[in-house]
């Protein structure tokens, strides 16, 4: 799922949302880096961006990983198409695109090594059904990392939007991972990990 704050309804015209998706001033308050430091990527994972948007973090991943393989899903089809294209147009050979649906991750069964959901937590519905889903994805001990906005964050959605990390952790836990923050800290946004048993 794409998101941008306070906007629920078509990502269609994805030319047109990679303007504020992939803004350089994104990176001042993201801070990429220290997120995909959270990860621990090793050279040879499977990683899946869930909601991956325009590809702000799956080409990030792809860079990151030369030797493994990216999968970056998202429900909106001109999405998927303009992630392809630009996959293609940056050379990134080990990033493939899924499309999604809502009742289809996008992901093989027992396919990937760690999932990242960033800033797509909050808009779910059923969000504990669909973390048993992201678990079927993952090979044993593989881990989930859930990115999002702080409820006291200065940037991002309206506070009746957000979802705290308590609250994560709990829906997570509620569908067998173990949970645990991470030690990475940001100043608007939370991580949260879950690994399987």
């Amino acid at each position: 799922m794409s998101v941008v704050h306070g906007h629920h309804g078509t990502f269609a015209g994805a030319e047109h949302w990679a303007k504020r998706l992939d803004d350089p001033t994104r990176d001042a308050w993201q801070l990429p880096d220290e997120v995909l430091r959270a990860l621990n990527l090793e050279p040879t994972m499977t990683v899946a961006d869930v909601g991956a948007g325009t590809g702000y973090f799956a080409v990030r991943l792809a860079r990151a990983i030369p030797n493994g393989k990216v999968i970056a899903t998202d429900t909106e089809p001109d999405m998927v198409r303009y992630l392809e294209a630009r996959a293609e147009r940056e050379q990134l050979q080990n990033l493939r695109v899924a499309l999604a649906t809502t009742t289809s991750l996008g992901l093989p069964a027992n396919g990937v090594d760690a999932i990242v959901i960033v800033h797509v937590w909050h808009h779910l519905d059923k969000r504990t059904a669909y973390a048993r889903q992201l678990a079927a994805a993952l090979r044993g001990h593989g881990r989930l990392f859930i990115v999002d906005f702080s409820p006291s964050a200065q940037t991002g959605p309206p506070q009746h939007m957000r979802t705290s990390p308590e609250t994560v952790a709990a829906e997570l836990a509620e569908a067998g991972f173990s949970v645990s923050a991470s030690p990475i800290a940001l100043p608007d946004q939370y991580i949260v990990e879950a690994q399987l048993p």
